[in-house]
Parts: structure tokens; sequence; C-alpha cells
């Protein structure tokens, strides 16, 4: 049942006023999002009901970033932004929302690839994206906070400064990114994939947005070269080390973003488990035998 009061809401939208339907949709760690029919048109309405600056959220720039990801042609259009009601309307994507699974279908992985492009071709979007500063930030919160952390999350301290390097060997161009491309952000219609979801987009290097994919969608090596390959057609060692450094930071990184969840979150979700499943696969990397191959690979061409 849609609370009364988000119905009030709604009642403060033009575009929403003649509704006939309204349901919620799955998904959103950080919003409820709900789809909203009228006899002209169905919409998403995104409705922000906590405080998610600890996350380093910015709406306005999310709003800002969705009207230039609808204008590359590889977001929904957006027809109204409502930050005094915590509100965005984006129109209803048709089609099927990815899974894990959905990417062993080679054609799916190519129409993903096909939409990044889309996206990184794109108008530039408001802001800057960076997983270094993004994993600093987090790590002050929380231990300003007083937050619980993965046991032996800063004994990868060392290792994580080498990948800093190892990122900082080339220059790094800068593309809009989504960077939050998990399988539920993908919209495939059969022939074309759109993206949603860009509270976390600015612009950011691509090796940042392939790896994040490839980690939250669980690739094993095989999708991930294959992803690269359909991303970049003929990649480079390099760009494959590049994007397996990208998976590297997405994890350490994020999984930050799973702690400070669980000590503020009101909804009932696993935060916890969801930040150490991704530290501990940043460990194996840390610790694996090809980690120092890795961070020389970055250089190469």
């Amino acid at each position: 049942m849609i609370p009364p009061e988000f119905d009030t809401l709604l009642n403060q939208v033009p575009c929403l006023s003649s509704r006939v339907l309204v349901e919620e949709l799955s998904g959103g760690l950080t919003n409820r999002n709900y789809r909203v029919d009228t006899p002209d048109a169905s919409y998403v309405v995104r409705h922000s009901s906590s405080d998610t600056r600890l996350l380093g959220i910015d709406r306005d720039t999310e709003h800002l970033n969705s009207r230039a990801a609808a204008e590359a042609g590889v977001g929904a259009e957006v027809f109204d932004y409502r930050p005094d009601l915590a509100l965005l309307v984006i129109g209803y994507l048709p089609g099927r929302t990815l899974d894990n699974d959905s990417f062993a279908d080679p054609g799916v992985l190519q129409r993903a690839a096909d939409a990044c492009r889309r996206l990184h071709a794109g108008p530039r979007f408001t802001g800057v994206f960076d997983m270094f500063a993004r994993q600093a930030a987090y790590r002050q919160t929380v231990r300003v906070r007083g937050f619980a952390l993965p046991a032996g999350y800063d004994e990868q301290a060392d290792a994580w400064v080498s990948v800093t390097r190892a990122v900082a060997t080339r220059p790094r161009v800068t593309m809009p990114c989504n960077n939050d491309l998990l399988a539920g952000n993908f919209i495939d219609d059969g022939e074309r994939i759109r993206l949603i979801d860009y509270e976390y987009s600015g612009n950011n290097d691509v090796e940042f947005e392939l790896g994040n994919t490839a980690t939250e969608c669980e690739f094993p090596p095989e999708r991930l070269d294959a992803y690269v390959e359909a991303y970049f057609g003929d990649p480079t060692p390099g760009d494959l080390a590049r994007v397996r450094l990208g998976s590297l930071r997405s994890e350490y990184g994020w999984s930050l973003w799973g702690y400070i969840q669980a000590a503020t979150s009101p909804l009932d979700f696993d935060f916890t488990g969801w930040g150490l499943h991704r530290y501990e696969k940043a460990v194996a990397t840390f610790r694996g035998p090809h980690f120092e191959r890795l961070l020389a690979g970055a250089a190469d061409d």
C-alpha cells in the first residue's frame, strides 16, 4: 500500500496529478522508487527519504547528470525535479532489468558496452567521482563516527597506496560515468540498453566504470575480458590491467559504503554482509599472486 503522505507529495507534481496507478518498484538502498502511470505516460518517481550526505550523494548533481544522460540517449528523460519534496521524476523505460546471469549472453554484454560508450561520449557531467578521494572520505566518516570496520581493513593501506600510484602512472582521461552500474541499473529492451540511477555519477575514468560493473555483477575472468573487448574493440594488456584495478578500487572503496549504511540506514538489509563481501574480494587480490603484475601492467599501453 502506498503511504498516504507519499500520495500527498505526488499531488504537488503537475505531471502526476491525473495518475491512475502507483506501484512501488524493487531495488533502491538509498531511496524508494515508484512507477506512476497516467492516461498519457508512465513515470518513475525516485523519493529520497533519508540523509545520504555521509555517502557523498548530491541530489542536485544527480538531477543534472540524469538530464545529461538523457541527452546522450542512454538515460531516461527527466520530467521534474522537486528537491523540496525529495522527488525526481523520470520516464519509465520499458524493458528487462538485468541480473548478474544476464551478462552470460554475448548480445547483452555487447549492448551493455555500447550503452557505456554512448554515455561516455555524451555531455560532460557535473562533478567528479574519484574512488581514492571517496574512500578517504568514507574512512574518515567511519573514524569520526566510531562505526565498525571490516577486520584488518587498515592493514591493506600500503597495498591501497600502491594502487593509487599505479593508476597515477598514466594520465586519467575522465568522461561522464555512472559509477554504480550494477546489474539492476541496466534496462534492456532487446535492441539497446539504457542506464539508470545517477546518484554517484560524475566525470571519472572508464576503467573504474567497467571494473565496477565486472565486480558488482560477479564476472568470471573470461567475462571481464569479453566485456573489455566489447567496449574497447581491441584492448591492450594495459587496458585489461587498469579495468581489473578498477574492480579492486570498487571493492575496497565501496566496502566502506556498506559499513556506513549498516550503522545509519533504517532499511532491513544486510549492509554489513554486503560490505564484507566486497572487502574480502579486495583482500584476495591484494594478497594474491598476481597483484604486483597487475600494478606493473597498469602502466602499459
